[in-house]
C-alpha cells in the first residue's frame, strides 16, 4: 500500500474527528502517508485542494470538536460511472490505494461499488491517456475499510455507531430538563427525536429518561386504537399521582398501515381526549451537534486505530471489512454482509412486515423494548392470587456512584410487577444490621431514573465480627428471601463474608446478587461498572474547560482523577482528552519516567507548544504525588512553561447518571431480579455477582471472588482496558515514532 485516504460521508456524527485523529496518527506512526479527502465523495471527485496530505499536527486539538473537520456532503456525481472515473484518477495521482470511509450504509455501499470497478476504471483512464500506463500495475487494487458513523445506531456489525451515544445523551438531557418544567405545570410534552427508520434513540431515550409513552417504527400500533391506548395509560399515570406526561416519538414512527404518527397528531390527541396542556419539542439537529461524549471519543479512537491496522494487513482477495464494537472489544465483519443486513430492514419496513423488522433488530433491542413496556406502566400488574410472593431486599453499599438510584427503581418496579414484595434497606450494611428498611411501592421510586447520588443512603462500612449475627436476625425477622446488593468493593466484600459464614448462620442461605455500581470500574466479573461512564464524562467535561483556559499561556496541567488503585478512569479519561501522559498504579512511576516527561515538555514548549496535559490516578504512587510532580515540573521547566494541578475529586462521583449508566443499570437490575426469582423457585440459595462480559450479561459464583479479585488493591486481577495502553501511547506522542 502506498498512501491512505480518509473521508467522512453522509450525516455528520460526534466522534468522527476522534476517528480521523486516531487513523492519521496511527498511519503516520507506521510510516504510511495519509490524505484527508474533504467533503466526502465530492472531494474525491473534484480532486485538487480537496485532497490534502495530513501530518501529525493537522489533527491536533480536534478530539473534543463535534461534527467533522474535513467536512461531509452528498455527492450525486459519485453515483455515476463518470464521477467514479474522475475519483479514481484523483486517487491515483496522489498514490492513494487504501481508503477509510466513515459513514453509514449508503456511503459504504458506494465504496464497495467503487472498489469493484477499480481495475476497469484504471483501464479507461490509461486508454484515454489521463494516467500513466504503469498505473494499473502500481495500483492494482483499491482496498478499503468502513467505520460506522451515524447517530441513528442503525448499522449491522457493531453494537454502537460513532455518534449514537452523544445523540442519546442530548436526548436524555433535554427530556430531563423538560420533565422538570412539565411537572411544575402538570403539563404533557411530546418530544420528537431523530433516527430515520430506526427506533434506537427513541427507545433508549425513553428508557433512560423515564418517559411515559413511546412510538417507534419497529413496533407500530393499530391505527384505530393507538390514541385510546395511549390516553388510557397516561390517564392512569395521572390518577396514580404523576404530575407530568412525557411521550417520545421517533421521527419515522408509523401505525401498522404505514401512516405516519406525527408529534402534532399526538399533541392534538392528548388535548382533545384528555384536556391536557400539551407542548411539542422537536430536538432536531440538536442531537447531532456538539462535543462528543467520552464514549464516542474513545469509540472513534479505537475504531480509527483498528481501521489502519486492518487496512495494512488486508490482502486483495479479502472482502472489505466493517470495523465495529462488540461489547467493549473491536471486531471486524464482512462489510457487504453488514450493509445487506442493514438494507433488509428498510425493505421489510416498506412492505409493512414489522415482525421481521423487530426480529432483525436483534435480541438486545427486543429485550430492551420488553423491559420498557413494564417500566412504562402507571402501576404494577395485579398480584396473582395463586402466585408466589417473595420478600426481596435491595440495598446500596460502598461509595456513591451515579446510577445507584436507577438500579433501585428498575429492581423495585420489575419485582413489584411480578407480584413480589420489595424492601429497601437504608444506609447499606449498618441499615441491614439495625433492621432499618421498609416496603417499597411502585410510586416510591418515581423520579429516581435520572437522579444522581444514592437516595437510600450508602457507605463503605462492613459488619464487624459480632454484627453478622444481627444481620442474620434482620433477615429472619423481616422475612427476607433474597438480597440484591448494589455497590462497589464494600458490597462485594460484605457479600463474600456472608457467603463464607453460611454454615454458621443458616439464615444466610438465601440467593444474593452483587451488582457493580462504582465509578472506579474495579469489580471482578464485569468489564464495565455502573457509574464509570458518568465519571468519565465528568472528567472529559472538566478537562475540556481546563484545556481552553490553558492554551493562551503555555501551561502544563497535571490532572488527578479518582479510582483508588484502579487506573481505568485515568487511562480512559486520558485517551478521551488527548493527554500526553497517564500515570496509573498498575504501571507505577519512576524518577526516570518523570525526567523523560520533563524533557519532552521542555522540548515541546520550546518548539511552540502551548498546552501540556498529564493525567494521574490518585494512587499511582505513594511518594510521587500530584503535588510532587507539579513542583518537579515547575523547577525543571524553568521559563519554558507554567504548571498547575487540577484535582477533580468528588466531581467525578456527582451528577446525574449518563444514558449509558441508566440503560445498563436498568438491564442489570432486571436480570438480577429474574435470577433471584429463578433461584427462589428452585430452592437454590445461589450467591453471585453480575456483570457485563464481552457485551453480554453474565453471573459469576461468589466462590470465585478470591480467584478473580486482587483484594490487596481492590481491583480485578485481569483488567481488559490495559490492552489499550499501547494505543494511548502512540496517540500521545508529539510526533510519529518520537517515543519509541
Amino acid at each position: 500500500m502506498h498512501k491512505i485516504g480518509i473521508l467522512t460521508s453522509g450525516g455528520d456524527a460526534p466522534g468522527m474527528n476522534a476517528a480521523l485523529r486516531s487513523a492519521v496518527r496511527v498511519s503516520l506512526d507506521m510510516g504510511i502517508g495519509i490524505y484527508g479527502i474533504r467533503e466526502g465523495y465530492q472531494g474525491m471527485v473534484e480532486g485538487g485542494d480537496m485532497i490534502q496530505e495530513l501530518n501529525w499536527d493537522s489533527v491536533g486539538g480536534i478530539l473534543q470538536r463535534g461534527g467533522t473537520v474535513i467536512g461531509t456532503a452528498r455527492c450525486a456525481k459519485f453515483r455515476t460511472r463518470e464521477g467514479r472515473r474522475r475519483a479514481a484518477k484523483n486517487l491515483v495521482s496522489h498514490h492513494i490505494d487504501g481508503l477509510i470511509i466513515i459513514g453509514g450504509d449508503g456511503s459504504l455501499t458506494g465504496a464497495a461499488i467503487f472498489s469493484s470497478e477499480w481495475s476497469s476504471l484504471l483501464e479507461e483512464l490509461i486508454e484515454s491517456g489521463e494516467i500513466p500506463e504503469d498505473s494499473a500495475e502500481e495500483h492494482p487494487h483499491l482496498l478499503f475499510v468502513g467505520l460506522p458513523g451515524s447517530i441513528d445506531n442503525d448499522m449491522y456489525g457493531t453494537d454502537m455507531t460513532i455518534g449514537a451515544d452523544t445523540a442519546l445523551t442530548r436526548i436524555t438531557d433535554a427530556v430531563d430538563i423538560i420533565t422538570s418544567t412539565a411537572s411544575s405545570h402538570q403539563r404533557s410534552f411530546v418530544v420528537e427525536v431523530m433516527g430515520r427508520n430506526c427506533g434506537y434513540l427513541a427507545m433508549m431515550g425513553a428508557l433512560a429518561s423515564g418517559a411515559d409513552w413511546l412510538f417507534i417504527p419497529e413496533v407500530p400500533p393499530e391505527p384505530d386504537t393507538w390514541r385510546d391506548e395511549m390516553c388510557a395509560a397516561l390517564k392512569a399515570g395521572r390518577d396514580a399521582g404523576r404530575r407530568d406526561s412525557i411521550v417520545i416519538v421517533a421521527e419515522g414512527a408509523v401505525d401498522r398501515d404505514g401512516n405516519p404518527i406525527t408529534s402534532q397528531e399526538v399533541k392534538t390527541t392528548l388535548e382533545e381526549k384528555l384536556g391536557e396542556d400539551t407542548r411539542i419539542t422537536v430536538l432536531g439537529h440538536y442531537q447531532r451537534g456538539g462535543s462528543p461524549t467520552a464514549f464516542d471519543r474513545n469509540l472513534g479512537t479505537l475504531l480509527g486505530h483498528a481501521a489502519v491496522k486492518t487496512l495494512l494487513e488486508a490482502k486483495p482477495e479479502d472482502p472489505p471489512q466493517l470495523i465495529g464494537m462488540r461489547g467493549n472489544r473491536v471486531e471486524s465483519s464482512p462489510l457487504l454482509e453488514c450493509v445487506d443486513s442493514t438494507r433488509k430492514i428498510s425493505d421489510f419496513m416498506k412492505v409493512h412486515d414489522y415482525e421481521k423488522v423487530f426480529e432483525l433488530r436483534g435480541e438486545g433491542f427486543q429485550n430492551t423494548y420488553n423491559i420498557l413496556q413494564t417500566l412504562l406502566q402507571a402501576e404494577p400488574k395485579p398480584r396473582k392470587a395463586n402466585g408466589d410472593n417473595y420478600r426481596i431486599a435491595v440495598m446500596h453499599s460502598g461509595a456513591p456512584a451515579p446510577g445507584m438510584n436507577t438500579v433501585i427503581r428498575a429492581a423495585v418496579r420489575w419485582g413489584s410487577d411480578q407480584g413480589q414484595t420489595m424492601l429497601g434497606v437504608y444506609n447499606g450494611f449498618p441499615g441491614l444490621i439495625k433492621g432499618d428498611l421498609k416496603e417499597l411501592s411502585w410510586m416510591d421510586v418515581r423520579g429516581l431514573v435520572g437522579l444522581g447520588g444514592a437516595e437510600f443512603g450508602t457507605n463503605r462500612s462492613l459488619p464487624a465480627e459480632g454484627d453478622y449475627y444481627r444481620v442474620a436476625r434482620t433477615i429472619e425477622e423481616q422475612g427476607i428471601d433474597a438480597l440484591l446488593i448494589i455497590g462497589g468493593e464494600a458490597g462485594y466484600e460484605g457479600a463474600y463474608e456472608i457467603y463464607r459464614r453460611q454454615k454458621d448462620y443458616p439464615n444466610f442461605q438465601i440467593p444474593i446478587v452483587c451488582l457493580p455500581t462504582t465509578i472506579d470500574n474495579d469489580r471482578p466479573g464485569s468489564e464495565l461498572s455502573i457509574g464509570a461512564d458518568t465519571a468519565l464524562n465528568s472528567i472529559v467535561w472538566a478537562v475540556d474547560q481546563i484545556k481552553q483556559s490553558a492554551v493562551a499561556s503555555r501551561r502544563c496541567f497535571v490532572v488527578e482523577t479518582m479510582g483508588r488503585y484502579c487506573g481505568y478512569l485515568a487511562l480512559m479519561g486520558g485517551l478521551a482528552t488527548g493527554a500526553e501522559r497517564v500515570y496509573i498504579h498498575e504501571e507505577g512511576i519512576t524518577l526516570h519516567d518523570l525526567q523523560d516527561d520533563v524533557d519532552h515538555l521542555v522540548t515541546g514548549f520550546s518548539g511552540g507548544k502551548r498546552l501540556g496535559l498529564l493525567v494521574r490516578n490518585e494512587s499511582a504512587h505513594p511518594v510521587y504525588t500530584t503535588d510532587f510532580m507539579v513542583r518537579l515540573f515547575e523547577v525543571e521547566g524553568k521559563e519554558a512553561f507554567d504548571v498547575r494541578q487540577a484535582i477533580l475529586g468528588h466531581l467525578q462521583q456527582g451528577g446525574n447518571p449518563s444514558p449509558f449508566d441508566r440503560v445498563q443499570g436498568t438491564k442489570l437490575a432486571v436480570h438480577s431480579i429474574d435470577f433471584l426469582l429463578d433461584r427462589l423457585r428452585e430452592g437454590n440459595p445461589s450467591q453471585v455477582f453480575i456483570g457485563l462480559e464481552g457485551g453480554k450479561i453474565q453471573f459469576t459464583e461468589m466462590a470465585d471472588y478470591p480467584r478473580l479479585a486482587d483484594q490487596e488493591f481492590g481491583r480485578p486481577k485481569t483488567q481488559w482496558w490495559m490492552d489499550l495502553r499501547p494505543i494511548a501511547r502512540v496517540l500521545a506522542q508529539p510526533g510519529p515514532g518520537k517515543w519509541k
